[in-house]
């Protein structure tokens, strides 16, 4: 599992089992770390950023935790660790910030502030106290936004979804979701669940992804450089600009990864191939011809274990942490 996709997990069932102790001795870290109203008394800024690793239950942190496992570990890979975390942070961010507004908008239509308490059920209860009421936790904006970037980025990849007795391309259960979440939101509000939050998480999210698609060379800038592997830059450097297969009449175009997949694959092939020919060769007692083919045959052997070295180190840190000298070395050996 890529690091980011493990750390996010981690620090999210860290804080889930520190609030059931928590609890335990009457502190409350729905109250201390959810994102409360910005009007209500008990708001802080930090809110905005630590209520995206607070949950509600076991329910609500097991199915994010699995989406987060299950989609972003995959957009880590792509997108290199550095920027996933970026653009998971921007996307619960957003998400937070589009919910505020959302219940600013609530409390200005209400006409909340003409009123100093609320009769809930038959309670008075004061106005403070109902706004404080008002608090928002979980990563299901980020989660959303990390399941955007999957349907962007592989939008005919096909997924089973329980209970759908068919597949259904990743583009479509992305769309279906964000029309769900909008419908119950619109037709539901009170239900305790912040439609609003998802669909921010999923606006901002797409809102990144075409900005990076828009600006390629401004991600680099941003990042102080290209790095490689998981712990640099990592991911492919111009998925921002064309990555997902596009169709084109009845010919699809494949993307950089289908591409650099393809390449390696033949590269592989080539030399699977070229390891299985025995060199013909004529052996002539007490000439010279036998010794040179004995170093011809070790001389491959070496090159072989080279190649398979160096085809290592793409797996681990990607084509970009070659050497000149290694690149030209398996370009050469790709040509035989």
């Amino acid at each position: 599992m890529p690091p980011v996709t493990k750390n996010l997990i981690i620090i999210n069932l860290l804080m889930y089992l520190g609030k059931v102790v928590a609890m335990r001795y009457g502190i409350d870290f729905d109250d201390l770390l959810g994102l409360h109203f910005f009007l209500a008394s008990d708001f802080k800024l930090y809110q905005l950023f630590t209520y995206m690793f607070v949950h509600g239950g076991l329910e609500h942190i097991f199915f994010n935790m699995f989406a987060v496992w299950m989609f972003g570990r995959i957009m880590e890979r792509v997108m290199g660790s550095q920027r996933f975390l970026f653009y998971y942070i921007v996307c619960g961010l957003g998400a937070g910030l589009l919910q505020e507004g959302v219940q600013y908008i609530q409390y200005v239509y209400q006409g909340l502030n003409a009123y100093e308490s609320v009769n809930l059920d038959g309670y008075i209860v004061p106005m403070e106290t109902y706004l404080n009421r008002w608090t928002t936790v979980g990563a299901s904006g980020a989660v959303y936004g990390v399941l955007l970037s999957f349907g962007m980025t592989f939008p005919n990849e096909r997924m089973f979804i329980i209970p759908i007795p068919f597949p259904i391309k990743a583009k479509w259960f992305v769309i279906g979701y964000a029309i769900i979440e909008l419908m119950s939101a619109l037709g539901n509000p009170g239900d305790g669940i912040a439609h609003m939050a998802h669909l921010g998480g999923m606006l901002f999210g797409l809102a990144l992804i075409l900005y990076w698609r828009k600006h390629p060379g401004d991600h680099d800038r941003f990042y102080g450089g290209s790095g490689n592997g998981f712990g640099g830059f990592g991911g492919y450097d111009n998925y921002f600009t064309r990555y997902e297969d596009v169709t084109d009449g009845d010919r699809q175009k494949d993307g950089i990864f289908t591409r650099l997949k393809q390449w390696f694959t033949t590269l592989r092939t080539n030399l699977a191939q070229r390891g299985r020919r025995k060199p013909k060769m004529e052996v002539h007692m007490g000439g010279s011809k036998h010794s040179d083919d004995m170093e011809w045959n070790r001389q491959q052997k070496e090159r072989d274990e080279e190649i398979d070295r160096i085809l290592a180190k793409v797996k681990q840190g990607g084509y970009d942490s070659l050497s000149k000298e290694e690149k030209r070395k398996l370009f050469d050996a790709s040509a035989r």
